[in-house]
């Protein structure tokens, strides 16, 4: 086992996000003394001003330049350095930090974490696009820079865990849990009407209207599915998805020899980004302890594939491989934009994904002959994103009326 050195560099990307505030949430709790050097969000402007207060960074960035001026008066005498924009933040990513926590979210978040990984730091990935578009090149670029990817995600920490690295060979199959999402017992009737409050209103975790829709639709667990086949070297065919509405298996492996390894926790980031700011070690900090005797009963099923076709069409994209996945990725974007728009219904979300692969598939639009991993990415973003605008202002659902 390594051993904690102290104090440690640390950056938070996403600073003001769920998994931001909880990662400087353990940090505070753990008592680990640790060098913040710099901190980057969004938008909001007066919660980073408040963190930079509190762990004085050299840096603070936020990503809407329209709030520089809010951000520089609030640290105004501090010392602190403000900064705002798209370069700044990819600059914040490559400042001098052995651990870097990646939890911005969206395609925003590629170009900062590929900074990080090239920069050497220990990267704790919570954002998801970044290995969705350009997931080899990450894990080449932190192999290469001497440092590693550590998944966040509690689906992924859970496989990080418990996968013998020496019995690799062995595994028959990845099992990636999922709660169901606000939907999981409803029908596609019912999934037809359903209104953005309904869909945001996730079982078990209180996450940003993005994610929580993309839980609804299940296209979060086909992204997980995507991030799964690159994190561990895992074809497609290996990885499923098993409905676990408790949330208290978080996923799980299973060995040729008919065993299943599993890890579990409660619902909540904090144990994943403990784990992921530790390894190989532990973090003694006061997280809540299972009590499985008082839990109850723990079920399972499958999830069902034409209620949820997001899954499939993620498959299909990771299959597909080349730009597939980062396409997919950004029609997603804008479909689940449209929908809390109210410009689409629920259940137009997959169509417009599928469509927008298929149209650019038969258009050659997902060979992108660029060098540049972040270059190709933004190419292939920006063209997805032309496309599904196209078919989603094609769609005429109850809605529109």
């Amino acid at each position: 086992m390594g051993t904690l050195s102290l104090p440690r560099k640390i950056s938070v990307l996403g600073s003001t996000g769920s998994v931001g505030v909880s990662t400087l949430d353990v940090l505070s709790q753990s008592g680990v003394e640790v060098e913040v050097t710099a901190l980057a969000a969004g938008r909001n402007v007066e919660r980073l001003a408040e963190q930079a207060l509190r762990w004085r960074p050299r840096i603070a960035v936020i990503g809407d330049e329209a709030g520089l001026p809010q951000l520089r008066a609030l640290l105004a005498g501090s010392g602190i350095e403000a900064a705002a924009g798209a370069q700044a933040t990819v600059d914040a990513a490559s400042e001098d930090a052995q651990w870097v926590m990646s939890a911005i979210v969206g395609f925003a978040g590629l170009a900062p974490t590929l900074a990080a990984a090239r920069a050497g730091a220990v990267v704790a990935l919570a954002n998801k696009e970044s290995l969705v578009c350009a997931g080899p090149e990450l894990l080449r670029a932190a192999r290469l820079a001497g440092g590693m990817v550590i998944p966040v995600d509690s689906e992924h920490s859970a496989i990080f865990q418990v996968l013998e690295p020496q019995n690799a060979a062995q595994v028959l199959r990845l099992i990636l849990t999922s709660s169901g999402g606000p939907f999981r017992g409803a029908s596609r009737e019912t999934m037809a009407k359903a209104t953005p409050a309904q869909a945001v209103a996730h079982p078990n975790f209180a996450m940003g209207a993005k994610i929580s829709v993309d839980s609804a639709t299940m296209m979060n667990k086909g992204l997980e599915v995507i991030e799964a086949a690159y994190l561990f070297s895992m074809p497609a065919e290996k990885i499923e998805v098993l409905v676990h509405p408790q949330q208290i298996i978080h996923s799980l492996v299973e060995y040729t020899d008919g065993s299943t390894l599993a890890q579990l926790g409660p619902p909540d980031m904090r144990p994943p980004i403990a784990c992921a700011f530790a390894w190989p070690d532990r973090l003694p900090w006061p997280a809540k302890k299972l009590d499985l005797a008082r839990m109850g009963p723990l079920s399972f099923e499958e999830p069902d594939p034409v209620r949820f076709p997001a899954l499939r069409i993620a498959k299909a994209a990771l299959t597909a491989g080349g730009a597939a996945p980062a396409a997919m990725n950004a029609a997603d974007e804008v479909a689940v934009a449209a929908f809390l728009g109210e410009r689409i219904a629920f259940l137009d979300i997959a169509e417009v994904v599928e469509e927008t692969l298929s149209r650019m598939d038969s258009q050659a639009l997902l060979r992108t002959p660029v060098n540049d991993p972040v270059e190709a990415a933004r190419l292939t973003d920006a063209t997805a994103r032309r496309v599904a605008e196209e078919v989603v202002s094609g769609l005429m659902s109850p809605v529109h009326a």
